[in-house]
């Protein structure tokens, strides 16, 4: 058996970033920053999400800098070979299957009470 699930709850770092392909897909990325209890710095850990289909429209229109948001969803890393040297890299990122908008009305103009699920993963 094996598993694959990441849950964290955090502020998002920056605006998404929305691209639409021909294809009808859309994907959403964004930076969030969940700050560790265990850690003694003020300095928090940094992901980067990756959500599709209704899950990034939703984002797209409701997820802004700031937002506090909760993600559950899988670790996958993105790989690529560097330009400059042909050095393979690689970084993890965050493929979100749930999104829970927690702010108040007060944190944005729009509502971000609910939650929303994608079950096309």
């Amino acid at each position: 058996m094996s598993l694959n699930v990441v849950t964290l709850v955090g502020r998002v770092g920056r605006d998404p970033d929305v691209k639409y392909f021909e294809s009808g897909s859309v994907v959403c990325k964004f930076s969030l920053a969940v700050d560790r209890r265990s850690r003694k710095s003020d300095q928090p850990d940094w992901f980067t999400v990756e959500l599709w289909s209704r899950n990034a429209e939703v984002a797209a229109n409701y997820v802004r800098k700031g937002s506090l948001i909760g993600i559950t969803g899988s670790l996958k890393l993105d790989t690529w070979q560097d330009r400059a040297s042909g050095a393979p890299r690689s970084t993890p990122v965050i493929r979100g299957e749930r999104l829970d908008l927690l702010g108040s009305r007060r944190d944005s103009e729009a509502p971000m009470d609910d939650s929303y699920g994608d079950d096309q993963f």
